[in-house]
């Protein structure tokens, strides 16, 4: 049967996996952060230091500093206090100066009228996919290319089931061209946003059907990726490793028979979101609002899938005081992926690709020569050939 809408819920049978306790001293540092961060009475509107506009922390940016936002930035940070504090204030900042809540439906619309971005289904760990095909890219590079990516994962996490924080990035590259690839600067700018705004939110990219001009646009955006995302790349592998086939498009080897049909997918995709939101803000209302809510439970289901979250979240931490007074702390489950020499072979540093990058752009001007061609240091021509 062809589906033209997302899927709302996992199977029953993908679980996401759970996290080990925190360590005393881990714990230590989330309290001090969450201490922080309820004693922020107010926060500018812009990064501009010549703005001095400050507003305080309205609900929805309360609902979004939870108990597990604040340990993704931790996470991010190396557990480094002060880097944690500063970089949740700046997303807070971001988030009102980018406009994140006022990306509204009918403005992105346009961007997706060919099924470029589409969420559909659930990984076997309950992460929710989101499908990218740039051989659709209907518009030219712009400003809003990157507002709807940003539109997409704040929808994506909409989806995102009880006791799941992350997402999964599926990539076909098949047909695609490189007019149609994002741009060296594009690709900073996507890169800047998802690290620094969304840390901790990428739980697998899974890559496929990738031509020769792609190698070269990620070899010289790699030294830029964080050693942690990088190793959540994963090229050219059967996608139903990942992912049910009964929730994988069968384009990406699936049997799910999906076809996008925009007047079909758009507004039904942005109201199961909208519903999924609204009821998440009911929760973090009915459990008495403010700043360290669990999203576990904001994103239950039902009342008793909530009252369960709350009660297996004390378990958890009574069980995190007897497993490390025990001295016998918890093994955290190591994954990796295995990136390809292509990939490896850049030893940059980001401070000397970036300044590569920033003389290859002023020579474009000049010469017409692409920034891509340029640090490729293989002609468009002879890959061609």
């Amino acid at each position: 049967m062809v589906r033209y809408v997302p899927f709302t819920e996992p199977l029953p049978s993908c679980k996401p996996s759970k996290r080990p306790p925190l360590t005393p001293e881990e714990q230590e540092k989330y309290d001090m952060l969450l201490e922080h961060m309820k004693n922020i009475k107010e926060l500018p509107i812009s990064s501009d230091q010549n703005e001095k506009t400050m507003r305080p922390l309205d609900d929805e940016e309360q609902a979004w500093v939870t108990k597990e936002c604040l340990l993704r930035y931790l996470r991010a940070t190396k557990w480094k206090l002060a880097d944690a504090q500063k970089r949740v204030e700046g997303s807070l900042i971001w988030r009102r100066e980018y406009g994140v809540r006022d990306l509204s439906p009918d403005y992105i619309s346009p961007e997706n009228a060919t099924g470029k971005q589409v969420i559909l289904g659930y990984d076997f760990a309950s992460r929710p996919c989101l499908y990218l095909h740039p051989s659709r890219q209907n518009t030219d590079k712009s400003n809003r290319q990157i507002q709807h990516l940003v539109f997409s994962l704040e929808r994506v996490i909409d989806f995102m089931p009880s006791g799941q924080e992350t997402l999964a990035l599926l990539i076909d590259f098949k047909s695609s061209t490189s007019s149609k690839n994002p741009s060296v600067n594009q690709g900073r700018q996507v890169l800047n946003i998802l690290q620094m705004h969304y840390p901790e939110r990428l739980g697998k990219a899974l890559v496929i059907n990738i031509p020769w001009f792609v190698w070269t646009f990620l070899k010289i955006i790699y030294p830029f990726i964080d050693p942690l995302t990088r190793e959540k790349l994963v090229f050219s592998e059967p996608i139903d490793k990942y992912v049910p086939a009964d929730h994988l498009d069968a384009i990406f080897g699936g049997k799910s028979e999906f076809e996008y049909h925009h007047d079909k997918y758009w507004n039904a995709m942005c109201e199961i979101a909208a519903d999924k939101r609204r009821r998440y803000m009911e929760r973090w209302r009915k459990l008495g609002g403010g700043i360290g809510l669990s999203e576990a439970a904001l994103r239950a289901e039902t009342e008793e899938e909530m009252q369960a979250e709350l009660a297996r979240t004390e378990t958890l931490e009574k069980d995190a005081e007897a497993t490390y007074g025990a001295n016998e702390p918890p093994a955290a489950p190591a994954e990796s992926s295995k990136l390809p020499d292509e990939l490896l072979s850049n030893t940059q540093t980001a401070e000397e690709a970036a300044a590569d990058i920033d003389a290859a752009e002023l020579a474009e001007k000049t010469t017409g020569v692409s920034v891509e061609e340029q640090l490729s240091h293989v002609s468009l021509q002879d890959k061609s050939s």
